[in-house]
């Protein structure tokens, strides 16, 4: 596999994972966050030039741009891009700062279409690629004291129904994953030690069907799924 990835929003989880998983697959994957370029576990990558760390505010248009305009003049097509990003702070509307309201919509939701745009309009001029957007359970039904993450994790999911129907027909693959659980991290240790090692999803695994979806024929495209711990109701 041959040409560039990008994934805006990497950090130590599920971001990693998929920068990894694409690299793999022979991909230069660049990875865009407000500080990548302090994430640890990659300089054997970057040595060999298949991952380059990028700080990137992704809800400022020119730094997206940048950051897809670079790529691409870098490293040729963009097959496959990924938009990871978002940022949570509970509490109940009442009670809700709207500068707070604001950014994390700005994070979860403008960013998206930012992202869903730039890397649309590269991709048309090839009648192909790939865009992956992550959801949540957020994505589906808004609960007490999450509404700063249900309101933008809907409209990402409208956003990506809306791509989806317009790029489908030029060739692009436009997907929402609905991550409905928590993602195995250094943050949910004690949450895995109580509750033991199948409540949490895997972040390699995630990554194994993001990898899917890219490889996908046109003929049976997935344009949403729901990826949960077995343990986990629904």
């Amino acid at each position: 596999m041959s040409g560039a990835a990008i994934v805006v929003g990497v950090g130590p989880g599920l971001g990693s994972a998929l920068v990894r998983k694409f690299a793999a697959e022979g991909l230069t994957v660049v990875a865009a966050a407000r500080h990548a370029t302090g994430l640890t576990g990659f300089e054997d990558d970057v040595a060999a030039g298949r991952v380059e760390l990028h700080d990137c505010d992704a809800t400022e248009p020119v730094e997206i741009e940048e950051i897809f305009t670079n790529t691409e003049k870098k490293f040729g097509q963009i097959k496959v891009t990924v938009f990871n990003a978002g940022a949570f702070e509970r509490g109940h509307v009442a009670d809700t700062d709207p500068a707070d309201f604001e950014r994390c919509w700005r994070v979860g939701c403008f960013a998206g279409f930012l992202t869903g745009r730039a890397a649309a309009q590269r991709m048309l001029a090839h009648n192909e690629g790939t865009i992956i957007f992550t959801g949540a359970t957020a994505s589906l039904r808004g609960g007490a004291g999450f509404s700063n993450l249900a309101v933008p994790k809907f409209a990402l999911r409208a956003l990506a129904q809306s791509m989806a129907r317009e790029l489908g027909p030029q060739g692009i693959h436009v997907a929402h994953v609905v991550i409905d659980g928590g993602i195995s991290s250094p943050r949910y240790a004690e949450m895995a030690a109580d509750l033991g090692p199948d409540a949490l999803l895997k972040p390699e695994a995630i990554a194994d069907t993001y990898l899917a979806l890219h490889r996908q024929h046109r003929s049976a495209w997935t344009l949403e799924l729901e990826l949960r711990p077995w343990v986990e109701k629904f």
